[in-house]
């Protein structure tokens, strides 16, 4: 097919969001036989991207990583916007919608370190680092002892800080690593079972504007229906909670048949309470079991978790 104008893919200007897009334009030019200068891929700078020496939770969150990006795509300046599906927000701005979801990638959080092959290995008071609340109130979960310092940046920015040891480990995503390249970097996956995820992570989002017949006939193509499934259930979750960019939520769907399993938890940032549910179902109804595990969870947990009302 040929289009009548180039569809715009509009993206954060990071090596791991830039090689994200491609994978879609990729995907787009394989799907409907167009050529290169018929999706052009634009680049944004996003807040989250020019304030780093912050973290996220003191000025605003994960949406100022995708507020930019969307605006663009509300006024048409973009036709797409390809998001990591754990950096959105749990509702999107009026007027726009997740169009599809590729293929999910290794859904599971990274060790590298030069001291240690797990996190049990990990010296006495070794230094880790790492910006996710998520992964801040795990490793004290797990690790008493540890000192956690945050570190913002790109991942090649977290890894020379690793490599001037200013830190002893890092833990990054092992999707954002192996869609760079750096699969050799991983010094060790961790299993789901001990560090649940970010939810939808590994998973990237095409949004687009509600009623934009056009976009979502060129998107339905490419979506992947089993990793739309999973991260429908792990987003419902996280809405039902509702917590705020300082509540460290975790969850991860799984798919077996027609049968769809999920795990989710929400800790204290100090990692000292967790409370976790396991759920199972038809995958038909997956919205509403990740929705009624976020409710389970916020019961669980009352006023320790640091939930919006």
């Amino acid at each position: 097919m040929t289009l009548q104008t180039p569809l715009r893919i509009g993206t954060r200007g990071s090596k791991l969001a830039l090689a994200q897009a491609k994978e879609v334009q990729a995907s787009l030019k394989k799907a409907h036989g167009l050529s290169e200068d018929e999706i052009e891929i634009v680049a944004i700078t996003t807040t989250g991207d020019r304030i780093r020496d912050r973290p996220l939770a003191d000025i605003g969150g994960k949406a100022l990583f995708t507020k930019e990006i969307e605006e663009a795509l509300i006024s048409g300046a973009i036709d797409l916007a390809v998001h990591s599906m754990k950096d959105m927000p749990a509702q999107l701005p009026d007027g726009l919608v997740i169009g599809a979801l590729l293929p999910r990638e290794d859904p599971r959080d990274a060790l590298i370190s030069p001291v240690a092959s797990t996190i049990a290995d990990l010296p006495e008071h070794a230094v880790v680092g790492s910006s996710s609340v998520r992964r801040q109130a795990q490793l004290r979960r797990l690790r008493t002892d540890l000192d956690i310092v945050s570190i913002r940046g790109n991942v090649d920015t977290r890894l020379a800080k690793l490599d001037r040891r200013e830190v002893e480990a890092i833990l990054l995503a092992c999707a954002g690593l192996k869609r760079l390249g750096l699969e050799s970097r991983i010094t060790t996956p961790i299993a789901i079972a001990a560090m649940l995820p970010a939810i939808a992570q590994g998973a990237i989002g095409i949004e687009i504007r509600t009623g934009d017949e056009r976009c979502y006939s060129l998107l339905q193509s490419i979506n992947d229906r089993s990793t739309e499934i999973a991260v429908t259930c792990e987003r419902a979750f996280l809405s039902a909670l509702d917590g705020s960019c300082r509540t460290p939520i975790a969850g991860h769907a799984s798919l077996n048949g027609n049968t769809i399993k999920f795990r989710g938890e929400a800790l204290t940032p100090d990692g000292a309470f967790s409370f976790a549910v396991d759920s199972c179902g038809d995958v038909r109804d997956a919205e509403r079991l990740g929705r009624e595990a976020g409710d389970e969870v916020r019961a669980k947990g009352g006023a320790k978790l640091m939930l919006s009302h």
